[in-house]
C-alpha cells in the first residue's frame, strides 16, 4: 500500500473481492448455523437432532477450509492446514482425532465470530469504500438517465439540480474512490490477519516444521544405526571369515614348511594376518558390537567395562530391551566416557550406574580422577551430546578441577 501506484494496481480489486466474498460467505454461514442449531435442538429429544448438533460443532472445519483458500486473494503466503491425519482409517478415528484437536475448537470459534460479527463489518467497509464513492461518481449518469437532465439523488440523501453540481459530485466521488482503495486494503489486510491468527497461525506452522525436523532427524539416526549394523554384519560374515580362513591356512602351511627362509616368511605372514584379524575385530566392535545387538545395553556396558583400562564398577539395571537407537546412543556415550577416563583423568576407579525410571533411560559415569574435563575440548562428547539431543535427551557434565567427574545422560524412551 505504500507504493505510489497502489490505487491503480490490482490489489484494491482483490481486497474488494475478498471483502465481498466474505460478506456473502458469512451470511450463508450464519443461516446454516442458525438452521442447524434450531433443528438440532428441536429434534434432539428424538435423538435425530444429535448428528445435526455434532455437525454444528464441526462447522468450523469447512468454513476454515474455505477461508484458507480465500486468503490467497490478499495474502501471498499459503495458509497451512493445522489438522493432523487420523491415527487409523475410518470415520470414527477421524471424528475422534478432530474432536481432540485444539484447531477444531479454534475454527469453531472463528466460524461463530465470522457469522456474528465479521461479515457485517466486511459489508460495511465494502459499502463505505466502494459502493458509496461509486454512486457519487455516477451522479452525471444518473442525472442524464433517471433524472431527465434536471436532477439526481446522491445515495438518496442529496439532490443535485445542475450539471456543474453533478460533475463536481463526480470529481468528489473519484477522490473518495481513491481514498476508498486504501480503506479496502487496510480492512482486507486486518481481516486476513485476524483470520490467519484464528485458523492458520504461523506459530502452529513453525511447530509443525520443528516436529517434522525432529522426526526427520530421528529417522536419519535410525537409518544410520541400521547402516552401521549392516556394515558390521557384512564385515563379520564376510571379510572376517575370509581373514580367519587365511590365518588358519598360513598356520597350517607354517607347520608343514621345513625350517628355512620360507618358514620364516610364512611365520611373518601368519603373525601379520593375526594382527589384521584382531584389528578388524576391534573395528567391527567399534562400528556396532554384536553383544549390543544380541543381548542389549546391560551386557554391552558390562563388556565395555571389562575392556576398560581403568577398573569399572557397573550397576545398570534395565527392565527390558530399549529401542535400538537409544541403546546405541547410551552404549557409545559410556564407551567414549570410559575412553576419556583412561586417557585423561588419571582416575584409579570408575563407576557406571543407571536404569530406566519415569520413562527415561538414566546413565551416570563417575570417576575419581583429576577433573577439569570439558565437552568441547576434543573429548568427543560434543558429538555424543548432539546424538542424544536428536532423541530428545540431555547430556550433562560436571567436572570441577580436582575432581570428581560425573557425566549424566537422560533419554526418554519406553522399554
Amino acid at each position: 500500500m505504500s507504493r505510489p501506484r497502489y490505487a491503480l494496481s490490482a490489489w484494491p480489486w482483490r481486497s474488494a473481492g475478498y471483502l465481498l466474498t466474505g460478506a456473502v460467505t458469512g451470511a450463508a454461514v450464519l443461516v446454516g448455523l442458525v438452521v442447524s442449531v434450531v433443528a438440532g435442538g428441536v429434534l434432539a429429544l428424538a435423538l435425530v437432532g444429535l448428528p445435526l448438533l455434532l455437525g454444528t460443532v464441526l462447522a468450523g472445519l469447512p468454513v476454515a477450509w474455505l477461508e484458507r483458500r480465500r486468503l490467497r486473494l490478499v495474502d501471498g503466503e499459503p495458509a497451512h492446514d493445522p489438522h493432523l491425519p487420523p491415527a487409523a482409517p475410518g470415520p470414527r478415528a477421524w471424528l475422534t482425532t478432530r474432536l481432540r484437536e485444539r484447531a477444531t475448537w479454534r475454527e469453531l470459534g472463528h466460524a461463530l465470530l465470522f457469522a456474528g460479527l465479521l461479515w457485517p463489518v466486511d459489508a460495511l467497509v465494502l459499502t463505505a469504500g466502494l459502493l458509496l464513492p461509486a454512486a457519487v461518481t455516477l451522479t452525471p449518469l444518473l442525472m442524464a438517465t433517471t433524472g431527465d437532465g434536471r436532477e439526481a439523488k446522491i445515495v438518496k440523501l442529496w439532490t443535485v439540480t445542475s450539471w456543474p453540481a453533478a460533475f463536481g459530485a463526480a470529481l468528489l466521488g473519484i477522490v473518495l474512490l481513491a481514498l476508498g482503495t486504501y480503506l479496502l486494503g487496510v480492512a482486507a489486510g486486518a481481516r486476513a490477519g485476524l483470520t490467519r491468527l484464528l485458523i492458520a497461525p504461523r506459530e502452529d506452522q513453525l511447530d509443525a516444521r520443528v516436529i517434522e525436523l525432529t522426526q526427520s532427524r530421528v529417522r536419519l539416526v535410525d537409518a544410520f544405526e541400521a547402516e552401521r549394523r549392516r556394515i558390521e554384519r557384512d564385515l563379520h560374515d564376510g571379510a572376517q571369515q575370509r581373514l580367519v580362513a587365511l590365518t588358519m591356512t598360513l598356520g597350517l602351511a607354517r607347520l608343514d614348511a621345513p625350517p628355512g627362509p620360507l618358514a620364516d616368511q610364512l611365520a611373518r605372514a601368519h603373525d601379520e594376518s593375526g594382527r589384521a584379524l584382531q584389528e578388524l575385530r576391534e573395528l567391527i566392535h567399534g562400528i556396532h558390537p554384536q553383544v549390543l545387538a544380541d543381548y542389549g545395553l546391560e551386557a554391552a556396558v558390562a563388556d565395555a567395562a571389562d575392556r576398560s583400562a581403568v577398573p569399572v564398577d557397573v550397576d545398570l539395571r534395565l527392565p527390558a530391551r530399549l529401542p535400538a537407537s537409544v541403546e546405541a546412543a547410551g552404549y557409545f556415550v559410556v564407551c567414549e566416557a570410559l575412553a576419556n577416563i583412561g586417557r585423561h583423568s588419571g582416575a584409579s576407579r570408575a563407576r557406571v550406574a543407571g536404569g530406566h525410571r519415569d520413562g527415561r533411560l538414566l546413565l551416570e559415569i563417575h570417576d575419581d580422577g583429576r577433573g577439569g574435563a570439558r565437552a568441547g575440548a576434543g573429548s568427543g562428547l560434543t558429538g555424543l551430546a548432539d546424538r542424544v539431543s536428536v532423541l530428545d535427551g540431555r547430556l550433562t557434565l560436571s567436572s570441577p578441577v580436582g575432581g570428581p567427574t560425573l557425566l549424566r545422560v537422560e533419554i526418554p524412551c519406553a522399554p
